[in-house]
């Protein structure tokens, strides 16, 4: 079973690189978004095992995305993705439900981590 991924992000550059480096090792894509609206209306018809979701969009950011979406689906794991410098904006996360974080730029290894750990609460 692979696990189902959705990537948020308004990059396009950047949902391309994490698309690479989550298909490389073996998750598929079920959808991509490039912002908070966008993601909470495609939660809904895919129903993604895990979220990736950029903290800074226009229209509505990442954190403002994730507490919606949590709101609505207390289950629903999303990994914030952001730049170091704004760490503040990875507790705030945390604190409104993130399952885990990936600082830009990120590594294959990073993301073989969050996997990982999505496997072990799959299994679980």
């Amino acid at each position: 079973m692979s696990i189902r991924i959705m990537i948020v992000d308004d990059a396009m550059f950047m949902r391309e690189q994490l698309k690479q480096a989550f298909t490389k090792l073996g998750a598929e894509i079920v959808a991509e978004a490039s912002n908070g609206y966008e993601c909470l209306e495609k939660y809904e018809l895919y129903k993604p095992d895990l979220v990736t979701m950029d903290i800074t969009m226009e229209k509505m950011d990442g954190i403002s995305a994730l507490k919606s979406l949590k709101e609505k689906h207390p289950d629903a794991r999303v990994v914030m993705v952001s730049a170091m410098a704004q760490q503040d904006k990875f507790v705030q996360s945390i604190q409104a439900g993130a399952f885990d974080f990936i600082a830009k730029p990120f590594t294959i290894e990073r993301i073989g981590v969050i996997i990982d750990k999505l496997k072990g609460e799959l299994n679980a």
